[in-house]
């Protein structure tokens, strides 16, 4: 677990050590990474938003080729959460039928009340909340959402989660003050992202309008 909080707080030098390492390859470790955690329901926990920043910001000053990074990321992110509806289609019922150990029930409850809340566009919405996005295409699946409809969404949350945070990093993460205080940066847009989810549970544990707090 501390491999991992250190991975995601430093994954810019976690990054340029993999670039030096593997050269190209940096590129199937990263498909993989953000396919893995748009892709696998029991997998929410990897890095996203801050990876795409900090890998953008690599773009930035050469040591990634931005149009492929970018053409990388998009692909692996549609095909995760493609693969993550399957998933859902096909086990969903049986998951939300008994408890496992592998995927959290309460994160699932959240997940399927913010999309019958927010319908298709809930696919969109959650590609930038932690969590949410790596649940909540299991759900659609689970729901029976039609794939024409879920895959307009995956794409277009795709093009937006990918594209904006990899320009974010690439157009602004080597400004002085950024790159001086990169972990710090990594970190508020960690919390930033995790906002939405605080904010939803918290009304959630609101008690209704003349009721007993217990």
């Amino acid at each position: 677990m501390m491999d991992l909080i250190d991975f995601i707080l430093h994954v810019d030098r976690h990054l340029l050590s993999l670039i030096g390492q593997y050269g190209l390859w940096v590129y199937g470790i990263l498909f993989l990474i953000v396919f893995v955690e748009t892709g696998l329901v029991v997998m929410p926990f990897l890095p996203g938003d801050s990876l795409l920043f900090a890998a953008g910001a690599l773009a930035g000053v050469g040591s990634l080729d931005p149009l492929v990074l970018a053409g990388c990321l998009f692909v692996a992110a549609t095909l995760g959460d493609s693969c993550n509806y399957y998933v859902g289609s096909r086990i969903g019922a049986a998951v939300y039928a008994r408890d496992s150990r592998w995927i959290r029930r309460d994160h699932l409850d959240r997940a399927r009340e913010f999309f019958e809340r927010h319908g298709g566009k809930s696919v969109l919405i959650a590609r930038f909340a932690p969590f949410l996005r790596t649940f909540v295409p299991f759900v659609a699946g689970a729901s029976r959402m039609s794939y024409a409809h879920f895959l307009v969404f995956n794409v277009l949350g795709a093009l937006f989660w990918v594209g904006g945070f990899v320009g974010l990093g690439y157009f602004f993460g080597n400004l002085p003050g950024v790159k001086e205080h990169f972990t710090w940066v990594l970190l508020g847009i960690i919390v930033l992202s995790l906002l939405p989810a605080l904010v939803a549970y918290l009304q959630g544990r609101r008690p209704a309008a003349g009721g007993v707090r217990r």
